[in-house]
C-alpha cells in the first residue's frame, strides 16, 4: 500500500508523452497526482499511481531475468564476495520496485530524461511503449513491443 507522500508525487514526472509525442504534465487533484494527457486540445487526467505501477512492472520485468549477471557485476565493483553481501543485493534486486519507489525521482529523473528514456501513454493512460536508453536493461535499441 503506497503512503499519502507517494500518492502525492508522480514517479516519472517530464518522462510521459501521449501517442502523439506531447508531454504529459503533473497536477494535483484532491491530494493524488495525475499524469494531464494532451488529446486534441484537451487534457485527459490519469492517477500518476496507475502508470507508474505499469512502467515499474515493467522494469521490474526485465531486470529480474538478469539478476544473477546484475548481482555479480555488483559483487564486482563492491570488491566483496561474501554471502551476506550477495544475499543483500539478490534481495535489492527482487525488490527493486519497492526500491524504486522509497528513492527521490530528482535524483534519476534528469538522467534517464538525458538519455532518452520515455513513457507512451494512450488518452486512458495506458502505456504504449517505454523506450529505453540504446543498450539498456537488455535493450538493443528504442521501444519495447511486447507491452
Amino acid at each position: 500500500m503506497l503512503d499519502q507522500q507517494q500518492k502525492n508525487r508522480a514517479m516519472f514526472e517530464g518522462l510521459v508523452y501521449n501517442e502523439a509525442g506531447e508531454p504529459a504534465r503533473v497536477v494535483i487533484i484532491g491530494e493524488e497526482a495525475h499524469y494531464a494527457i494532451p488529446d486534441d486540445g484537451f487534457l485527459r487526467h490519469v492517477q500518476a499511481q496507475q502508470v507508474d505501477d505499469a512502467v515499474i512492472a515493467h522494469m521490474k520485468e526485465r531486470i529480474l531475468p538478469m539478476q544473477d549477471e546484475l548481482v555479480q557485476a555488483m559483487l564486482q565493483m563492491l570488491g566483496k564476495d561474501d554471502i551476506f553481501t550477495k544475499a543483500a543485493l539478490d534481495a535489492s534486486v527482487r525488490n527493486i520496485d519497492q526500491q524504486i519507489r522509497q528513492t527521490n525521482p530528482d535524483q534519476w529523473i534528469p538522467w534517464l530524461r538525458l538519455y532518452g528514456f520515455r513513457i507512451i501513454v494512450d488518452v486512458h493512460g495506458q502505456v504504449v511503449d517505454i523506450l529505453y536508453p540504446s543498450g539498456a536493461i537488455g535493450e538493443e535499441g528504442e521501444g519495447d513491443d511486447d507491452l
